[in-house]
C-alpha cells in the first residue's frame, strides 16, 4: 500500500462551498477520496503512454459563448487544420448564450491533444476536455 502525504491547498472559498455541494451528492465519503479521484483522471489522461505515432481515438467537449466576437470563426479555422483526425462534430444550443460542441477524433496522440488544446486556450472557450483512448 502507498504511503499517505498530506498536502494543503488555497482555493477560493465559493468555489470550495460549490466543490462540497457537488461531491455531497455524489455520496463523496471524504472531500480527500473526491480530491484524489480528480487527479486520477487528469494523472490517467495525460499520462497515456505511447510515442508520437501512437494511433487513438478520443473526444474533445467545449462549451462556449458564441456570443464572444469571431470565437466560431476561431474554432472553425483550428478545426479546419485537423480536418485529417475529425471524425465527426456536433454542435448543441445549450441557451441563448452558450454552445456545446462534441469533437470526435481519430489519428496521432499528439494531434489530437495539439488541437486540444488549441482549442481549450482560444479566448471564450469556458470548458473544454479532452480524452483520448489508445487504439492499437
Amino acid at each position: 500500500m502507498s504511503k499517505l502525504t498530506r498536502f494543503g491547498v488555497s482555493i477560493d472559498e465559493d468555489l470550495l462551498k460549490r466543490f462540497d455541494s457537488v461531491i455531497h451528492k455524489q455520496k463523496y465519503p471524504t472531500r480527500s477520496k473526491a480530491i484524489e479521484d480528480l487527479i486520477i483522471e487528469a494523472v490517467d489522461n495525460s499520462d497515456i503512454s505511447g510515442d508520437v505515432k501512437t494511433p487513438a481515438i478520443g473526444y474533445i467537449d467545449m462549451i462556449y459563448d458564441h456570443h464572444k466576437r469571431h470565437l466560431l470563426n476561431k474554432i472553425t479555422e483550428i478545426q479546419h487544420k485537423f480536418h485529417d483526425i475529425i471524425l465527426s462534430s456536433q454542435h448543441v444550443h445549450i441557451n441563448h448564450d452558450l454552445c456545446l460542441e462534441l469533437i470526435v477524433v481519430k489519428g496521432v496522440k499528439t494531434d489530437i491533444e495539439k488541437l486540444s488544446y488549441m482549442l481549450k486556450t482560444t479566448k471564450g472557450v469556458k470548458h473544454s476536455k479532452c480524452r483520448i483512448f489508445l487504439s492499437k
